[in-house]
């Protein structure tokens, strides 16, 4: 069993660090200036409905406009239209969102604002197939690319160039008003242009850069997918198209900050804390072995900190699909990462981790994530489970179910992407 006050710490740090991305505390101070016209609302992802209410809130004039969650994430919001959609696969509710997007910024005028609120998930939230491609063929690209490992820079270039909303598409359709696009940022580098492959943010990605992609990883692209690369057409327009020479672009909350207030929270506990990275990528499998590595050294060396430290990381780090026969098991990337983790520090020194997602959902399951230490791959062995065998189908999420060491919490409204606290050492004595 997990130390409890290990568990409650390590908690605490992921709470600590989603409250930072709070949406009201991170809309508060950049709230763009009232127009002449009209103001008006888009926005996607998993955290959309949150950020819509907060900017009802404290938002001083009248407002109109339409936002798209995923499933089950949706809040209520006043004259803001709040629509849900299927993720991390779209669907025709993400279809029908889309066009509602577009109406909501037709026929805007130079006096009118458009608000863009957008967060993690609206990739799949907002598909938009270009002419001679179907919902199915974008579907069938979804559910390739999640299962190539590609990092998510790859995947959401080949998303731009196979859609029209997707790389600028809805601010470049809502000139000549002014888009001013508030992005709570989930990916590495916080590159506004990658979050919800960037309806509001043009990117400066080319056609021949995907080409270059998707030949080096050698990724087997649907048939209609890339038919419609090859042909040219419907590109996504330039950062320096002119129709976006008035918007702006602020990202309001970020990975660096909320891991940034976790580590406070530790020192603030007695807790030396590192931040290794926000903007880790790679196997999570790979990152986990990383993590458990420079843990382990810690542990038995004290370098390359002294203990007790919390190690602190963030990012998106990717998961290859591997079983052999088709049939994979359930989890996510954070458990994958853990659950690599766990095997690598099996019988070690003290050290306790917990790895989750920051939306509160890892993968497909209801689970943000799990808690390991190093006694986890002996627990899981008395229950008839084996860390790399299960590893083998990704099937983390069972392994860590059955020892009760997942971590739930439901939709946090918020997403920055994973968060990553790995303690080596004891706790200070509490009081």
């Amino acid at each position: 069993m997990i130390d409890p006050r290990k568990r409650d710490f390590l908690a605490g740090l992921f709470h600590a660090a989603v409250l930072r991305a709070d949406p009201k505390r991170a809309l508060a101070d950049c709230l763009p200036e009232r127009p002449v016209g009209k103001t008006v609302i888009v926005g996607a992802g998993k955290g959309a409905a949150q950020l819509a209410a907060a900017f009802e809130e404290l938002w001083d004039g009248p407002l109109t406009g339409t936002v798209v969650t995923r499933y089950g994430y949706a809040t209520p919001c006043k004259t803001i239209k709040v629509l849900e959609a299927s993720h991390p696969v779209p669907d025709a509710a993400g279809l029908a969102a889309t066009e509602a997007q577009f109406e909501t910024v037709s026929g805007l005028s130079e006096d009118d604002l458009v608000v863009a609120l957008i967060c993690g998930g609206g990739s799949a939230l907002l598909p938009a197939p270009p002419e001679g491609l179907t919902l199915e063929d974008e579907q069938q690209l979804n559910r390739m690319l999640l299962a190539s490992g590609a990092p998510i820079g790859v995947m959401n270039a080949i998303r731009k160039h196979a859609s029209r909303i997707k790389g600028g598409r809805l601010a470049a359709a809502a000139w000549p008003a002014k888009v001013v696009s508030l992005v709570v940022s989930d990916v590495p580098g916080d590159e506004a242009c990658q979050v919800a492959s960037g309806p509001s943010v043009a990117d400066a990605v080319s056609l021949s850069d995907v080409r270059s992609m998707v030949a080096s990883r050698h990724i087997a692209l649907p048939g209609s997918i890339a038919a419609h690369l090859d042909s040219g057409r419907d590109l996504p327009p330039r950062p320096d198209d002119p129709v976006f020479a008035r918007n702006e672009v602020h990202v309001i909350a970020s990975a660096r900050l909320s891991l940034e207030a976790a580590a406070e929270l530790a020192r603030r506990a007695g807790v030396e804390a590192v931040i290794l990275s926000d903007a880790m990528e790679g196997e999570a499998r790979d990152v986990g072995l990383v993590h458990a590595a420079i843990a382990r050294e810690v542990a038995s060396r004290d370098r390359p900190f002294a203990k007790p430290v919390v190690i602190l990381s963030g990012g998106e780090t990717t998961v290859t699909l591997r079983a052999s026969d088709g049939k994979f098991g359930k989890g996510g990337r954070n458990t994958e990462f853990l659950l690599s983790l766990a095997a690598a520090i099996d019988g070690d020194q003290a050290i306790t981790a917990l790895a989750a997602d920051t939306d509160g959902i890892d993968g497909s399951q209801d689970n943000a994530g799990a808690f390991a230490d190093t006694t986890t791959a002996e627990r899981l062995r008395a229950a008839g489970l084996d860390a790399q065998a299960s590893l083998s189908v990704n099937d983390a999420w069972t392994a860590f179910d059955a020892i009760g060491d997942l971590f739930v919490i439901g939709p946090t409204g918020t997403n920055v992407n994973d968060f990553r606290a790995i303690l080596v050492g004891e706790l200070p004595d509490a009081g």
